[in-house]
C-alpha cells in the first residue's frame, strides 16, 4: 500500500494538479503542483497508516479513517461474492484488490473492500470467506470452495476460453463512445483551464481548415466516418483490455472467471446461487452474429455494470458459442434452444401501431414547422424515412418476443434494439406481477412480471394474452397462485 497508494492518488488528482500548473498565478504554477501533488502523495501513505482489517468466525471488519473514523462491518453469512482484481502496478509488486460483495452491488454499494493485498494472502482470504460449512455444503450442488487462487486445471473443467478471432465483435459493442466522451470532455475543460484556443494546435487547426474548406454534407460525412473509425478502434481495444485471456471454468459447485489483460479480475460464483442465464444481443452485435452470456444470480452487479461485477459469463462472440456456453452453465440445452411461442396478433399490431403513431408525430410537427414559419421542406420530406424503419423495426420487436416453460425454466425473450433471452428457474420465482395499461386491457394483454432474488431481481415479458400469462405461471410455481385465481363456472 505504501507503494501503490501515493501513486493512485496522484494519478486521481492529475488533471486538477495540471489545472493548477496552467492557471498558477504569477508564475507558481508549478509550485502549488507541486504542493497538491506532496498533499496528494501523503493522503496515499495515511491510508496505509490508518487502515486495518479483522476476519472473525462470524464477521468481516475494517476500520479506516484519522479525522472522521470509520468501522465496516459485514457478517460472514451475508458474503455472495469475492472479487480479486489488481491493476498493472499491483501485479508488478505482488498484489490483489479484493472486494467482498454482499449482494447489493446493483444498487451502488459494492461491500467491504481491502486494497492491495499480499496475492497469496488475497486467495486464501476467498477461499476462506466463500467456503461453507458442512451443514450448508449438503444443500446445492457442490462442495464449495476449498482454496482461492488460480484453480488446479486437475479439478476444474474448462467451459470456455477466448479465441482470438472473437476480438472482431468488439468494434460492434460501441464501448469506444464513452472513451472519445471522456477524452473530449477533459480535453475541452483543459482547454478552458488553461486558456489555450485548440487551434494553437497543428493537427487541430489542419483539420478544422479542412472541415471549413468543404461543402457542410461533405464534412458531416467525414466526421461521420472518422468517428465510427475511431470508435470501432478503441472498442477492439477495451476489448482486448478487459477480455484478453478470458477463461471459464468449472470446479466443485462453482464456476470460475478470470480475465484481463492489464487489470486481471478473478470471479467466482456459487452454483447454489446461480437461477439461470442470460443471451443478450445488441442490434449491431447481432448483425454480425454475435451475442454475450450473463449469469443471473445473487451478490454480482447486474445492468451496464456487468462487465465490470463478474456477472459475465462469455463477452461478445458467436452466437452458437454463447447458447452453448448457457447450456454447459444450466446443465441442460432445452432452454436454450427451445421453441417459444409467440404472443399473437394483437402483440404484433401494437408494436405497428405504435411505429406509426410516432413516425405520424414526428413527420407532423416537422410539416407544421414548414406551413407555419417556412422551415425547409427536406427535414419532413426526411422524416417520412420514419414510417418504413418503423414498421421493419415493429416487426423485428414482435418476432423478438416469445416464451417458454422448459425443464422447470421460465424462457422469456423480447426486446428491439438489445434482443434477451432470459432463462429463469421457476425455483428462483418468488412473486409475480400482472400490470395492464389501458390500452393492453382493450387487447386483452398483461404484462407478466416474475419477481426474484437474483440478478435484475424481476423478468418480464409483455403483451401476452390473458389467459397463457395466468396459466404459464401457474405451471410455473404451482400453488402460488391458487389462492387468487378465479376458476370458471361449472
Amino acid at each position: 500500500m505504501l507503494a501503490v497508494h501515493p501513486v493512485q492518488e496522484a494519478f486521481r488528482y492529475l488533471p486538477v494538479l495540471v489545472g493548477v500548473l496552467f492557471i498558477g498565478g504569477r508564475g507558481q504554477g508549478h509550485l502549488w503542483s507541486l504542493i497538491g501533488l506532496g498533499l496528494a502523495v501523503a493522503g496515499g501513505l495515511l491510508r496505509w497508516f490508518t487502515t486495518t482489517y479483522q476476519i472473525t468466525p462470524t464477521h468481516v471488519r475494517v476500520r479506516r479513517g484519522l479525522l472522521r473514523r470509520q468501522e465496516l462491518s459485514v457478517p460472514r453469512d451475508r458474503v455472495r461474492s469475492v472479487d480479486l482484481t489488481a491493476h498493472p502496478m499491483q501485479r508488478l509488486l505482488g498484489l490483489n484488490r479484493v472486494v467482498i460483495g454482499t449482494g447489493r452491488a446493483d444498487r451502488g454499494q459494492e461491500g467491504v473492500t481491502l486494497d492491495a493485498l499480499a496475492r497469496a494472502e488475497a486467495a486464501a482470504l476467498r477461499g476462506e470467506l466463500l467456503r461453507r460449512s458442512p451443514a450448508v455444503a449438503d444443500v446445492g450442488t457442490g462442495a464449495g470452495i476449498e482454496g482461492g487462487g488460480p484453480i488446479p486445471a486437475t479439478d476444474a473443467f474448462a467451459i470456455t476460453t477466448l479465441v482470438p478471432s472473437w476480438i472482431r465483435f468488439g468494434p460492434f459493442t460501441l464501448s469506444g463512445i464513452a472513451t472519445i466522451g471522456v477524452v473530449a470532455g477533459s480535453l475541452a475543460n483543459l482547454f478552458n483551464e488553461s486558456r489555450v484556443a485548440p487551434r494553437e494546435f497543428g493537427l487541430l487547426r489542419a483539420v478544422a481548415d479542412q472541415l471549413a474548406s468543404v461543402p457542410a454534407g461533405v464534412a458531416v460525412a467525414e466526421v461521420a466516418v472518422a468517428t465510427a473509425v475511431v470508435v470501432a478502434l478503441l472498442s477492439a481495444i477495451a476489448y482486448v483490455l478487459a477480455f484478453w485471456n478470458f477463461r471459464l471454468t468449472r470446479q466443485n459447485g462453482t464456476l470460475h472467471v478470470a480475465r484481463g489483460l492489464l487489470t486481471t479480475r478473478s470471479t467466482t460464483i456459487e452454483l447454489r446461487r446461480l437461477r439461470g442465464a442470460e443471451i443478450s444481443e445488441p442490434l449491431l452485435l447481432r448483425m454480425v452474429g454475435g451475442a454475450r452470456c450473463l449469469a443471473i444470480t445473487t451478490g454480482l452487479r447486474v445492468g451496464l455494470g456487468a462487465e465490470h461485477g463478474g456477472s459475465i459469463l462469455l463477452p461478445p462472440a458467436p452466437l452458437p458459442e454463447a447458447r452453448r456456453v448457457a447450456g454447459e452453465v444450466l446443465g441442460d440445452s432445452g432452454p436454450v434452444t427451445a421453441a417459444l411461442t409467440r404472443h399473437g396478433r394483437r402483440a404484433r399490431r401494437r408494436r405497428h401501431v405504435r411505429a406509426f403513431a410516432f413516425a405520424a408525430l414526428v413527420t407532423g410537427f416537422f410539416v407544421l414547422m414548414w406551413w407555419l414559419f417556412g422551415w425547409p421542406a427536406w427535414q419532413w420530406q426526411a422524416s417520412c424515412a420514419l414510417f418504413g424503419i418503423g414498421a421493419l423495426l415493429a416487426e423485428d420487436r414482435y418476432r423478438n418476443l416469445g416464451h417458454a416453460l422448459v425443464a422447470g425454466r421460465l424462457v422469456f425473450r423480447g426486446g428491439g434494439l438489445v434482443r434477451r433471452r432470459h432463462m429463469l428457474a421457476s425455483e428462483g420465482v418468488i412473486g409475480w406481477t400482472v400490470r395492464r395499461s389501458f390500452f393492453q386491457r382493450r387487447a386483452g394483454l398483461v404484462t407478466l412480471t416474475a419477481t426474484s432474488a437474483a440478478g435484475h431481481q424481476h423478468y418480464s415479458t409483455v403483451d401476452i394474452p390473458v389467459s397463457e400469462a395466468i396459466a404459464l405461471a401457474d405451471a410455473a410455481t404451482p400453488g402460488l397462485l391458487t389462492a387468487f385465481l378465479r376458476r370458471p363456472p361449472s
